[in-house]
C-alpha cells in the first residue's frame, strides 16, 4: 500500500490538514476492497480525486474509470445514459446504445451530484448496488454488471431524505462508508501552500514569474471564508497572475481579489437558513402589529378629541397625517382584523382622567377596526365640506380620486 505522501504528489494534492489526511486515509483503506463510497463536502473542495484514489489502488484499476455528473444530465435523457436504450426506445433513439453501467463493466463508475439524481433513476441505481442488475431503457432483457460505484454530493442528504427528494435506502447503500472533506476555511494552514503551488502553475502557463504574497497579504487570505473553496482560490490566483505587473502582492491589493464574504456561492445545505428566514419573517409580523397598534392608538386619541369637542383645525390636521400614513401601508393590511394587545395608550394622557382611561387589552371585537374609523372619519369630512369631494380629499390628505373610490366601497 502506497504512503499517504506517494499518494499527494501522485495525485497533486497540497495540504497537512488532519482532516484532510484522515480522509485521504480512509480512501487508501477502502480502495482494495469493492465496497460503495460516498464522498460529502462542499463545492470546490475537491471531491473528485477521491474516487481516482480508489480506483487507482483497487484491483480495478485496468478496467474503465467513467465519471459522471448527474446534475448535468437532462432528467429525460438520464436513464438512458446511464443504462443504455434499445433500438425505437424514444424518439430520436436510431440505433441500440450502450449505458455507462454496461461499459464500465468490471470498472468504477463515479456519480457527482448524485443527489440531482430524479427518483425514477435512483429506483434503478439501487437495483445495480443491491444485485448488479440493470435493464436497458426500451427493453425487458435483465442485465448483470460488475461495476463500484463511488458517489459524491454536496448536499445535506438528511434533509434530502426528510424532504422525499432522495431515497433513504439508496443513502445508506451508497453511504457503507463516507468521506467528508472539510472546507479551505478549515485548513487554515493549507491556504498559503495551495496559493503558492497555483501561482507557480501560472506562472509556467503563462511563462512569467510567479506572485508572491506579502506577510499582510498572507494573513488577509487565510482569514477569508473561502465559499467557494479551492476552486475559488484557484480562480483568485490566476486572475493575479494574468493581471498584475507588480509580483508582490499587498494586502490591499489582494483585498480587490477578494468578494464579500456574504457571497452566495454553492455549499452544504444547512438548516439554519430556514431557522433564520422564520425568525426574519416573524420580525416583520411582529412589526405589522406593532404598526397597527400605533393606528388605532391614534385613532382612538382622534375619536375622543370629536367627542370632547377639542380644537377643529389641529383635529383636521391629524386627520391629514393619519390617512397619509394609512394609505403608505399595504391593502392588505387595511383589511386585516386583529386582536391587538396595547401595554399603555398615550402616555401623554391623565391617568384620572376617565375619558382617557383604556383596558390595559383592548380586542379588535370591542372597539372599532380601522376600516369603521376610516369610513368614520371620511363621513365627518364630506360633512363638514358639505359634500365637495376636492376639499374633503384635500382635507384627508388623499387624492380625489381615491376618496372616490373608497366612496364608492363604503356605499357613502
Amino acid at each position: 500500500m502506497e504512503s499517504l505522501q506517494v499518494i499527494k504528489q501522485r495525485f497533486g494534492i497540497i495540504g497537512n490538514d488532519v482532516h484532510l489526511n484522515r480522509a485521504l486515509e480512509k480512501a487508501i483503506r477502502v480502495a482494495p476492497t469493492d465496497i460503495s463510497v460516498l464522498v460529502t463536502g462542499e463545492s470546490g473542495v475537491g471531491k473528485e480525486s477521491i474516487p481516482k484514489i480508489i480506483h487507482a489502488l483497487s484491483h480495478r484499476k485496468h478496467s474503465k474509470y467513467i465519471a459522471v455528473n448527474c446534475g448535468a444530465i437532462p432528467e429525460g435523457t438520464i436513464d438512458s445514459e446511464l443504462f443504455g436504450h434499445e433500438k425505437g426506445a424514444f424518439t430520436g433513439a436510431t440505433a441500440t446504445r450502450k449505458g455507462y453501467f454496461e461499459v464500465a463493466d468490471g470498472g468504477t463508475i463515479f456519480l457527482d451530484e448524485v443527489g440531482e439524481l430524479p427518483l425514477t433513476t435512483q429506483v434503478r441505481l439501487l437495483r445495480v448496488l443491491e444485485n448488479g442488475e440493470f435493464i436497458k431503457v426500451g427493453s425487458s432483457q435483465v442485465q448483470k454488471t460488475d461495476v463500484r460505484i463511488v458517489a459524491a454530493t454536496n448536499l445535506n442528504m438528511h434533509n434530502a431524505i426528510g424532504k422525499g427528494k432522495f431515497r433513504e435506502d439508496l443513502y445508506y447503500r451508497l453511504s457503507t462508508i463516507e468521506i467528508n472533506l472539510p472546507p479551505l476555511r478549515e485548513r487554515l494552514a493549507d491556504i498559503h501552500l495551495l496559493f503558492r503551488k497555483f501561482a507557480s502553475d501560472f506562472a509556467q502557463k503563462y511563462k512569467m514569474p510567479a506572485v508572491r504574497l506579502s506577510e499582510d497579504a498572507i494573513k488577509v487570505l487565510e482569514n477569508y471564508g473561502f465559499p467557494g473553496n479551492i476552486r475559488q482560490l484557484r480562480n483568485i490566483a490566476e486572475e493575479i497572475s494574468v493581471v498584475e505587473e507588480n509580483r508582490v502582492i499587498s494586502a490591499a491589493k489582494l483585498l480587490q481579489y477578494l468578494p464579500n464574504k456574504g457571497t452566495n456561492l454553492p455549499s452544504v445545505i444547512d438548516s439554519k437558513k430556514s431557522n433564520s428566514d422564520f425568525a426574519t419573517e416573524r420580525e416583520i409580523m411582529y412589526k405589522i402589529l406593532f404598526d397597527m397598534r400605533n393606528d388605532i392608538n391614534d385613532l382612538k386619541k382622534l375619536t375622543l378629541d370629536l367627542m370632547k369637542g377639542n380644537d377643529s383645525g389641529k383635529i383636521q390636521e391629524d386627520n391629514k397625517k393619519l390617512i397619509q400614513k394609512i394609505y403608505q401601508e399595504k391593502t392588505s393590511e387595511e383589511q386585516t382584523e386583529n386582536h391587538v394587545e396595547v401595554v399603555r395608550i398615550n402616555e401623554d394622557y391623565n391617568d384620572t382622567d376617565e375619558d382617557y382611561q383604556f383596558a390595559e387589552t383592548i380586542d379588535a371585537d370591542e372597539s372599532l377596526s380601522i376600516q369603521d374609523k376610516e369610513i368614520e372619519l371620511i363621513k365627518k369630512s364630506l360633512e363638514r365640506n358639505n359634500g365637495k369631494r376636492k376639499l374633503a380629499a384635500k382635507e384627508l390628505g388623499i387624492s380625489e380620486r381615491t376618496l372616490y373610490r373608497k366612496i364608492k366601497q363604503y356605499d357613502l
